[in-house]
């Protein structure tokens, strides 16, 4: 009993590491808005292939990410998750260098509301009242800031559209995370590298503009993508996902605030407002579940 409560409290401390991690990439990532988003997401798509192979192969499971790429079917969902992994990084990316960190908030804290709507949707599970407010909630904020920024908030609704598909599609690769990530950027690779090679002569491009500093900041975008990665395995092998979860709000809550109070985005109180009603479906749903948790143990 005292290993596993042992255990879990490093869990915990592995779980705010990987989400505090995240959280901050938002400033790592402003440190290079001089850098076009396409050309950044080129950088960290090949950073990060090194890094991850690395690891894979000092753990032994390359075998088992070749034959995972081998499987036609496992292939094209791999494929697919990878596309929807490099649309939500570079439009992470993009919205961060552009000044637009509050409506990448809003993007990770509408994902988990997202992701409950594909499983009514998709995967046919049962709808509760509880669902369907946190649902009026969720469409009632996307109304008020369409009127707030002046055009629906595109940008947050990409971001959580496409990391809630792109954790459906995970769900069907029997991989973990580390090879299932390993796998999405090596599909990745040839892309990028002709992204960067696209770039090679633009006049702003990295190999052109870059101060020392600014290369060793995209040279470690690999490293700074594969370390909360590796955290968070860490973390979900020994931690209750009813507490890892609601962890995962850290991340936009970071954002939120950077956006507000470090880079002096506008948050008018129409803005707050339609933040306010993604919150209380939040807190809705977190509630929702934890009371159906302990039901289901009853």
């Amino acid at each position: 009993m005292l290993v596993s409560k042992s255990s879990e409290r490093s869990g915990v401390a592995y779980g705010l590491g990987a989400y505090i991690t995240w959280g901050l990439l938002t400033i790592y990532w402003k440190f290079l808005k001089d850098f076009n988003a396409f050309e950044l997401i080129g950088w960290r798509v090949v950073t990060s292939s090194i890094i991850l192979l690395t690891v894979i192969i000092y753990t032994k499971r390359l075998r088992s990410l070749v034959t995972a790429l081998r499987d036609p079917k496992l292939r094209l969902r791999i494929t697919l998750a990878s596309i929807l992994l490099s649309i939500n990084w570079t439009t992470y990316v993009w919205a961060v260098v552009h000044e637009n960190v509050i409506e990448t908030a809003l993007g990770y804290f509408i994902s988990p509301l997202a992701t409950m709507i594909i499983g009514f949707a998709v995967l046919r599970e049962p709808i509760r009242s509880a669902h369907r407010a946190v649902i009026a909630f969720a469409g009632i904020a996307v109304v008020i800031l369409t009127y707030s920024y002046g055009r629906p908030p595109y940008l947050a609704l990409i971001i959580a559209g496409s990391w809630s598909v792109y954790g459906y599609l995970k769900k069907q690769v029997p991989l973990s995370s580390l090879e299932s990530l390993s796998a999405e950027v090596l599909v990745l690779l040839a892309p990028a590298i002709g992204i960067l090679i696209w770039g090679f002569n633009r006049s702003d491009s990295v190999r052109n503009i870059a101060t020392t500093t600014q290369w060793t900041f995209v040279l470690f975008t690999g490293l700074m993508t594969a370390i909360p990665l590796l955290l968070f395995g860490a973390a979900s092998r020994r931690v209750r996902l009813s507490l890892l979860g609601p962890m995962q709000y850290l991340v936009p809550t970071f954002n939120f605030f950077l956006g507000w109070l470090a880079y002096n985005e506008k948050l008018d109180t129409t803005r707050l407002v339609g933040f306010a009603f993604v919150w209380f479906g939040l807190v809705i749903l977190i509630t929702d579940s934890v009371k159906s948790s302990k039901n289901s143990r009853n």
